[in-house]
């Protein structure tokens, strides 16, 4: 698991807030929050390599979403994402180098992903068939309950705000 450095994520934070665009990003309650509370910093893939392999992909806009095991959520006791969520994108080492929105979330059964999906992931050829060949072992080898045809995998599509050089 990818960490990272309190004073260097806050700030990024002080940084991608002034340039990022948060107008634009929805609030569900009164005052607008987000400018003042530091979102979650999170790294994508299981080992440091894929962290930077996959935020490269972020960072050109290839990956503009991402999947996830729903049993992941829970046994992190973690709500699901949901669109307006902020998070920050850390690389291999831990440092943070983008500011990312949720625009969409849904969950659906692994053989229910569609070939949409599959192409805003940004993998390989971009295909469905790709994406399930690599996300079934992804999940065999790190899914909190392991692989199953019809096991709820969380689909969220984002947006960059902010990237850092």
């Amino acid at each position: 698991m990818v960490t990272a450095d309190d004073n260097e994520l806050d700030a990024f934070w002080d940084i991608a807030r002034e340039h990022a665009d948060l107008s634009g990003v929805p609030v569900y309650m009164g005052a607008n929050p987000i400018r003042a509370l530091r979102p979650p910093a999170w790294a994508f893939g299981a080992t440091p390599e894929q962290s930077d392999e996959v935020l490269g992909r972020v960072l050109d806009g290839t990956k503009t979403a991402t999947a996830s095991a729903q049993a992941d959520y829970v046994k992190e006791r973690e709500g699901l994402p949901e669109p307006g969520m902020l998070g920050i994108v850390l690389d291999g080492a831990g440092h943070p180098r983008a500011l990312v929105v949720t625009t969409e979330a849904r969950v659906v059964p692994f053989d229910q992903v569609d070939a949409d999906h599959a192409r805003a992931e940004g993998e390989g050829d971009g295909g469905l068939e790709h994406w399930r060949t690599v996300h079934e072992r992804l999940f065999t080898e790190y899914a909190d309950g392991g692989f199953a045809p019809d096991m709820p995998v969380v689909l969220e599509r984002f947006s960059v705000l902010f990237p850092s050089t």
